[in-house]
């Protein structure tokens, strides 16, 4: 993070009003990974664990699952076919929904809900 975060801060070009997202993976929660980011006064952004409620490419990487793919060119071509098949009203309805799954995730402090 020392040598990448701050570059990509610039190259993207986000100013100063931006906030970090991890997910609380161990090796991004560790001291010493908070304590940098709390010395360079960088503002992250609470969020649960692996959280699929909050994240709609689980419904891609689920259908891609469930074909089985064997190898790195296999895997690209699922996912391409996959997606190509995410009808626009699927999409809608996620953002729809998306408040009420957030309510329920955060009602469960980040745990499993009905989604």
């Amino acid at each position: 993070m020392k040598q990448h975060l701050k570059e990509s801060v610039r190259k993207f070009k986000l100013g100063r009003k931006w906030v970090f997202q991890i997910d609380n993976d161990p090796k991004h929660t560790s001291k010493v990974v908070v304590k940098w980011l709390k010395d360079n006064k960088v503002k992250v952004l609470e969020w649960p664990s692996q959280s699929p409620d909050l994240n709609p490419i689980d419904y891609l990487k689920k259908c891609v699952r469930a074909r089985r793919p064997t190898n790195l060119t296999q895997l690209h071509q699922l996912c391409q076919e996959e997606w190509a098949k995410i009808h626009p009203t699927y999409c809608g309805k996620l953002v729809e929904g998306f408040m009420k799954r957030l309510t329920q995730v955060k009602q469960f402090k980040g745990n499993a809900t009905k989604y």
